[in-house]
């Protein structure tokens, strides 16, 4: 049986058009690292069954809010409230500043108000992500800078809108990073009608208030079967709320953020369709169950970032031994500033980043990485093909006939295995190493204390990330080792050109 808030958002979702299995599905209470609720199977499931759909009127965003209507489309322009996030979260801060009168009331009642986002980490704490992923990539001062240089100057200047004694209570910087965390944590990414319009005054305030639900079950319509396939959504934090070329826009749905997610465990997905969104079961699943819906296995430096939590999953003995746990969908990130800094070492000469700028910005102008992803391929780990792209890098800052022959043909050099440019790589690595103030023996060690939620997350993530390092170290000083064993590791004396083994060849990849 539901709680009775979680029988009352039901209630109102089934009120406005939306469509519950409740014969089959009910949200339970899940750990804290799982958002404290997630939906479960009540009874076996068979494939292809609709869960629930909805209206997309049901969905929360800036298409659905009348706040851009009121504002004006022009002023809200001009505010520039359309770019990056701060449009949608003042429409968040909007509607729940309205209370019961808001037609999401219901729905801003069951969500979550507490997050272990790094966002809200004091100093000391994010301290512990020093080295990793998470670190640069917060982004609070920007969302800060947003608040204060648009989203608070746009309040003030409609103080019809924006009461000034409201703003301290409900559009508070605090509330910004609540209802902020709520989208990071919640939201999708869907397809936008290209002739959709802002919400009118009378499409938005077609409010349903606790006195219009009903607390019996009425009879709703099933929604047709599904017909065609559904697209992926990745929500990214830097994009606009409204991609111009792809019509995208970024909304809240009700009902599908409940599910949570686990590496490669999915089973359900979003389905699109003009007037309603479907979620609809792609395996079978077992009563008890609790019912998954994981887009793209992010790494646990993006579960944290994100959500808050990490996964500490078994991993696979012939990579790391045997009771490993982490998240095999793990990655590291290797500067290229890190690669170059090794490769003018090699290059000799006192030379310096500006004497080879324009092989760095050739780079970056066709599309080559700043940042280069290190990460195990699931379906053939004992590879090396995450090194490809730094190789491919290294070899053009490394030698004046690869950069000269890069220019002429309009792409980097193949990632050839030769001995300068392996040992830039193990250097680099060993540089990578560094930037942690803790070893992977210290972290291994810190984890089997009484450590508080948040230190072990960013223990869990250190050591994720570490392992990645110490393990391409390893294959490339094997490979080293093996293929010129009389080199010293001090540095290179010969070219050392080969051909690549087989299984060695590179092969594209795209770009995490």
């Amino acid at each position: 049986m539901p709680t009775p808030d979680i029988e009352f958002f039901f209630r109102w979702f089934e009120t406005l058009g939306g469509y519950l299995d409740r014969e089959a599905i009910d949200i339970a209470q899940m750990p804290a690292s799982e958002g404290g609720r997630g939906v479960v199977a009540l009874i076996d499931i068979p494939e292809g069954q609709t869960l629930f759909s909805m209206p997309r009127t049901l969905l929360l965003g800036v298409q659905t809010s009348n706040l851009r209507f009121a504002f004006g489309e022009e002023a809200w322009k001009a505010a520039k409230l359309h770019e990056r996030w701060s449009g949608i979260i003042l429409c968040l801060m909007w509607e729940a500043a309205k209370g019961p009168e808001s037609r999401w009331a219901p729905y801003f009642d069951i969500m979550p108000i507490e997050f272990d986002t790094p966002m809200f980490w004091s100093n000391d704490e994010l301290a512990e992500l020093n080295g990793t992923a998470v670190a640069d990539k917060i982004g609070k001062e920007q969302v800060e800078a947003d608040y204060h240089q648009k989203v608070l100057p746009a309040m003030k200047s409609r103080s019809d809108l924006f009461s000034p004694d409201a703003i301290p209570k409900y559009y508070s910087l605090e509330v910004y990073h609540l209802m902020g965390t709520r989208l990071l944590t919640r939201s999708f990414t869907i397809e936008q009608e290209t002739d959709e319009e802002p919400a009118t005054t009378s499409q938005a305030e077609d409010t349903i208030t606790a006195g219009d639900i009903s607390t019996e079950n009425d009879h709703v319509d099933a929604p047709l079967e599904a017909k065609g396939e559904d697209e992926d959504e990745d929500e990214d934090e830097d994009a606009d709320n409204e991609d111009e070329d792809t019509q995208t826009t970024m909304v809240m749905v009700p009902m599908a953020d409940m599910l949570n997610a686990r590496y490669k465990a999915n089973h359900a997905k979003l389905f699109y369709e003009p007037d309603c969104l479907r979620m609809v079961t792609i395996k079978p699943i077992k009563a008890g169950e609790q019912i998954l819906n994981t887009y793209g296995n992010p790494p646990n430096s993006e579960l944290l970032r994100r959500c808050g939590h990490v996964d500490y999953l078994s991993l696979p003995s012939e990579l790391y031994g045997d009771n490993t746990f982490g998240n095999p969908g793990d990655i590291v990130e290797l500067p290229a500033d890190q690669v170059v800094q090794v490769a003018l070492k090699v290059r000799g000469h006192n030379e310096t980043q500006e004497d080879i700028l324009e092989r760095i910005d050739w780079w970056l102008e066709e599309g080559g990485d700043d940042v280069f992803i290190l990460e195990i391929d699931d379906e053939n780990p004992a590879t090396l093909e995450s090194l490809d792209i730094p190789i491919a890098f290294a070899r053009l800052i490394l030698h004046d006939d690869e950069w000269e022959r890069a220019k002429a043909k309009g792409k980097p050099p193949k990632p050839k295995l030769e001995e300068h440019t392996l040992r830039v790589l193990k250097e680099a690595l060993e540089r990578r190493l560094q930037d942690y103030a803790t070893t992977l023996e210290d972290d291994e060690r810190l984890l089997t204390l009484d450590s508080p939620p948040r230190k072990r997350s960013a223990i869990i993530v250190r050591i994720g990330e570490k392992r990645l390092l110490h393990l391409f170290l390893a294959r490339t000083s094997v490979l080293l080792a093996k293929t010129w064993p009389s080199a010293k590791d001090n540095g290179a004396t010969n070219s050392g050109k080969r051909k690549p083994e087989k299984g060695e060849k590179s092969r594209k990849r795209q770009k995490a």
